[in-house]
């Protein structure tokens, strides 16, 4: 399946890794990679000698294009930005924050910029910054969200910029790739659909949860302190949300927040740590490797699209 997309990223599927951070490491990187579509690794908090580790290890194991995902608000942001140039990275996915400062010091290197917006205003911004694609991130998606869903933020993106658009949120299969690319969209990405993928280092623990949820078991936290956040209800997100009601102030639900992610990826504690998730998890049913699940989505989504061309 040839998209624009596919040929600015050099990939054979239309498909790119979400960059969640704890999760997204060297090894689902190149594994998603290898498997045709584009890893990314998410530096999220994490140290820039630890991101620059990362990419090498990732090189070791696929000669094929991957990402590195730049939380923005990492206090090492400026060192990772510098990171991804000397190690030679084909692409960089920009999360909380502007990139623009970043952009020329990027575009000299020849590394392809795509940023994940939450709005058309913030997509043509982009553009005009010199991005060369954008992921719209709706809020069904795990993790950091914004306020609009996927199905009403992608065709007004796709409407507001020239460059390729990627859809992300509530996507796990190919019926969400024929669907996003009805709506205009040149590519997807998928995260919560990899966290169980049999390469992914997620706890066992983390990965059943998971697997298990239904439709209706995801929880947005954080409204209050607009930064809202999506994960599977446990103790944790019961906890946060009854702070919230009561009104406590940004320290304490900060306080409660801190390391709560890596508690639950790394250590397995599901009760008390952040199980971050999108409103997939409901589909999400069983451990894959990368590669057949994305040649799952691929060829689904082909015999929709297939069906809807004879239509």
């Amino acid at each position: 399946m040839k998209t624009r997309l596919t040929e600015l990223l050099e990939i054979e599927y239309p498909i790119i890794q979400g960059g969640m951070a704890w999760v997204a490491e060297h090894q689902l990187a190149a594994a998603v990679s290898e498997a045709g579509g584009l890893g990314i690794i998410g530096a999220g908090g994490a140290p820039a000698a630890f991101v620059r580790e990362q990419v090498q290890k990732a090189k070791e194991k696929t000669d094929k294009p991957f990402g590195v995902n730049i939380m923005l608000m990492n206090p090492e942001a400026d060192q990772i930005a510098e990171v991804v140039v000397e190690e030679g990275v084909k692409v960089v996915t920009t999360g909380a924050g502007n990139p623009g400062k970043y952009m020329k010091m990027w575009k000299d290197a020849g590394i392809k910029v795509i940023p994940v917006v939450a709005s058309s205003a913030m997509a043509k911004l982009m553009e005009r910054a010199g991005a060369d694609a954008v992921v719209a991130e709706g809020m069904e998606s795990g993790g950091h969200i914004g306020s609009l869903t996927t199905m009403a933020l992608v065709p007004q993106v796709v409407d507001a910029v020239s460059i390729p658009v990627i859809a992300a949120g509530g996507i796990g299969d190919g019926r969400g790739l024929a669907a996003a690319l009805m709506l205009g969209a040149e590519g997807v990405q998928m995260g919560t659909r990899f966290v169980v993928a049999k390469e992914s280092i997620v706890h066992p623990n983390y990965k059943e949860k998971l697997i298990k949820a239904k439709d209706i078991d995801s929880e947005v936290t954080g409204m209050s302190t607009g930064h809202p956040v999506r994960s599977l209800r446990n103790k944790m997100t019961k906890e946060y949300l009854r702070l919230e009601k009561e009104g406590a102030d940004f320290e304490t639900l900060e306080k409660l927040g801190l390391g709560a992610l890596r508690k639950a990826v790394v250590e397995g504690d599901v009760v008390n740590g952040t199980v971050m998730a999108g409103q997939i998890a409901g589909m999400v049913n069983k451990e894959q490797t990368c590669r057949e699940m994305i040649l799952e989505i691929m060829e689904q989504a082909e015999k929709l699209l297939v069906g809807t061309s004879k239509a």
